[in-house]
């Protein structure tokens, strides 16, 4: 069976409480070829009628501002205030939220963030994957996947705008950029167009026609009470665009717009020292970082393929072949 994780309710598998229009419940997730786990949702069912606005935090566990941000957004959101409906999922990836790992899953190695929209019979974070594309993005109008920096990556706070085929779509992505308020927008082109190969949480909203968008904002793996701020700010600024609550945070009038923004990755595999800092400015061929090798020696250098805006860099010393080590994206003059 392999690594066993702790049920929340071990008494209670089927756990669901409902008050003054919020329910808390568990999505279980069966054991199958391995270890099985829940995730714990909220819905927040308005007083008026208006759209159903999914809010997905902890696909990476290891990064905390968003989960910390729904946990305050639950108590706060008024459901007698509210048109429409509110899905929070407080931590998708409870194996990796409870065993610190960045990236993949303990239990089978595997990205939640790349294995979307999941298997029935997968392994556990495509299991996962499939709970949360069937119980939540499909009932969703629209989908914010909130992310930070991971407990290794430096990171300065930006949105995801996708662009697609359809304008439409893409108009209602860039308002919802526009509303959420962080200034620095990364346009994306690169997200698969297949439904059934989607890969990423917002991207499988997106190829089943729902405006959605992946946000960062925090660093490091900590719990800064700033970004979770941001985070929080950012939805209730979502939730005024969307009319869901009478007042809010005004949409951004204008924003730095990315484009294109190039992820840089290892070479090799060995010790990491970074050589600049999230949010630097930099120039093209710029040392962004270099790796040695267990012993000292100086194995490889990465250096940036454009000049712009480090958006993230890896920070802490271990680094593996073909894994990421920063991202730096060039302002759209």
């Amino acid at each position: 069976m392999g690594l066993q994780w702790p049920h929340l309710c071990p008494t209670a598998p089927s756990f669901k409480a409902k008050l003054n229009g919020v329910t808390s419940r568990l999505i279980e997730i069966p054991d199958a070829g391995d270890a099985g786990t829940q995730i714990p949702v909220t819905t927040i069912e308005g007083a008026h009628s208006g759209p159903t606005l999914a809010l997905i935090a902890g696909n990476h566990g290891y990064e905390y501002p968003p989960i910390l941000a729904l946990q305050q957004l639950r108590a706060e959101i008024d459901a007698a205030a509210l048109h429409g409906t509110l899905i929070l999922v407080h931590v998708a990836n409870m194996p990796s939220f409870l065993g610190r790992t960045i990236y993949f899953s303990p239990v089978d190695g595997k990205n939640l963030n790349r294995v979307y929209p999941g298997r029935a019979d997968g392994t556990v974070s495509e299991r996962i994957a499939y709970a949360i594309t069937h119980e939540v993005i499909d009932r969703a109008d629209y989908v914010l996947d909130l992310h930070c920096g991971d407990g290794n990556e430096s990171l300065r706070p930006y949105v995801y705008q996708t662009v697609t085929a359809d304008e439409r779509l893409n108009q209602e992505i860039g308002r919802l950029a526009l509303a959420f308020g962080i200034d620095h927008i990364v346009i994306d082109r690169s997200r698969p167009a297949n439904p059934a190969s989607s890969m990423y949480c917002s991207n499988t909203a997106i190829t089943r026609g729902k405006p959605a968008m992946t946000v960062e904002s925090g660093y490091l793996g900590t719990s800064d009470p700033a970004c979770v701020q941001q985070i929080v700010f950012g939805v209730n600024g979502v939730l005024r665009e969307l009319k869901m609550l009478p007042d809010g945070p005004a949409p951004l009038h204008d924003a730095v717009y990315l484009d294109p923004a190039e992820v840089l990755f290892s070479p090799v595999t060995g010790i990491l020292y970074p050589e600049v800092q999230r949010g630097e400015w930099v120039a093209k061929e710029q040392l962004i970082a270099y790796v040695t090798d267990f012993f000292g020696a100086k194995i490889a250098e990465i250096r940036s393929p454009l000049e712009g805006i480090v958006l993230y860099v890896v920070a802490t010393p271990p680094i593996v072949i073909g894994q990421p080590v920063g991202c730096v994206g060039a302002p759209r003059s």
